[in-house]
């Protein structure tokens, strides 16, 4: 055992090593009755004695032996602080601490797409941290459609990839999309990772979007939005339905349903099971066939709009029918927005699935209307599924 020399001052002991009473020679003589003689002194005098003031008591030693321990624990308490702050935290950079990235650290430059021409970006939400996907790239995109093309249905096939999320009709109801102001808040939240719905993945998201009717003010701002479009590198999906006589088969039988809701007193604009779809599929709709050529082209002439409006812009254009009978057109969408492509469903039903004379109520006048006409192919049904 190593004991200290004080100088002739045993009552340091006491000072020094626990706050206890007992001197120096009460230890050394416990410690000998124990049979452990084994003892060496160390002297730690800094000074002699006759160098030591007569007459002090050995409190004033104790406050100044209490005074120097307390300054050197501060300096090494201050020297641990400067060198922790100055360091990087090697556990922070190599992931060890998870969703809580170190917030000086950088990613490495990002190198865009420069075969499909898509520009990717860092995003940094307001809301939450993306952690250890902080350096995960994002890919911007929109659906451009009209109510009634499959647009429900091709958003759950895209939402079925884990690395896309989209939103669905964020400016549904004319409040949404009243001025220019809110819509582009509305896209800056979607895009920035801030816009909370079910489509919401983790923070590992590589490509956000949301789907965009062109009557939800699409087409009314569409030159600020295009640019918007350019600035931020969004790439655009025009979908679309070739057989304008079904997707307006679909549209008055969804509108009859919202005003007598169907199902158990609900209404569905999609429904995921065949006795829902046969229960809605039952309405057969008398359609005004006097309309109907003008009408067709009304609508061809805003999908034409359309595309010239966001034209310049990286975009593709899909048909409904073309999801429907060929895959591969799926998988190419997914190369489009840079994701690994994946095998995807979607739990929907189709609705209608009979042929057209058996949907509509009217379907000799409007075979009639349109037998002869640049419309006369939307008269042809193909079996979908």
């Amino acid at each position: 055992m190593v004991m200290p020399s004080f100088c002739g001052r045993p009552e340091m002991f006491g000072v020094l090593f626990g706050g206890t009473l007992e001197t120096l020679e009460e230890t050394l003589d416990y410690r000998m009755s124990l049979h452990k003689p084994n003892i060496v002194i160390v002297n730690l005098c800094f000074t002699t004695n006759k160098y030591l003031p007569a007459g002090k008591s050995h409190k004033k030693d104790s406050f100044a032996w209490k005074l120097l321990m307390v300054v050197l624990v501060g300096l090494c308490g201050l020297s641990i602080c400067f060198v922790r702050v100055g360091q990087k935290s090697v556990f922070t950079q190599a992931g060890f601490l998870g969703k809580h990235a170190a917030l000086n650290f950088r990613c490495p430059h990002l190198s865009q797409n420069s075969t499909n021409g898509i520009k990717l970006h860092y995003v940094k939400p307001n809301s939450f941290q993306r952690g250890e996907c902080s350096c995960t790239p994002v890919h911007f995109f929109v659906i451009l459609s009209m109510q009634r093309s499959g647009s429900g249905w091709f958003e759950t096939l895209l939402n079925d990839h884990p690395n896309i999320s989209s939103h669905g009709e964020i400016f549904g109801g004319r409040k949404r999309h009243q001025n220019l102001k809110l819509v582009t808040r509305r896209l800056d939240e979607v895009y920035n990772l801030d816009y909370m719905s079910s489509a919401v993945k983790n923070e590992c998201t590589s490509a956000v979007g949301f789907k965009w009717m062109l009557n939800q003010g699409a087409m009314q701002y569409h030159r600020e939005i295009n640019l918007y479009f350019k600035n931020r590198g969004v790439s655009v999906i025009f979908l679309l339905r070739r057989n304008l006589l079904k997707r307006l088969v679909s549209i008055l039988a969804n509108a009859y349903d919202r005003e007598m809701k169907l199902l158990n007193g609900t209404h569905k604009s999609h429904v995921h099971s065949k006795e829902e779809a046969f229960t809605l599929a039952n309405f057969r709709p008398t359609i005004n066939h006097k309309v109907l050529p003008a009408n067709f082209r009304r609508i061809l002439e805003v999908t034409q709009n359309a595309l010239e409006a966001f034209n310049d812009t990286r975009h593709t254009i899909v048909y409904y029918e073309d999801l429907v009978k060929n895959k591969e057109r799926l998988e190419q969408t997914q190369e489009f927005l840079g994701v690994p492509v994946l095998s995807l469903t979607s739990q929907q039903v189709k609705i209608h699935t009979q042929s057209l004379s058996d949907q509509i109520q009217n379907w000799d006048m409007v075979y009639k209307v349109l037998r002869g006409t640049e419309f006369e192919d939307f008269l042809n049904h193909t079996e979908y599924i």
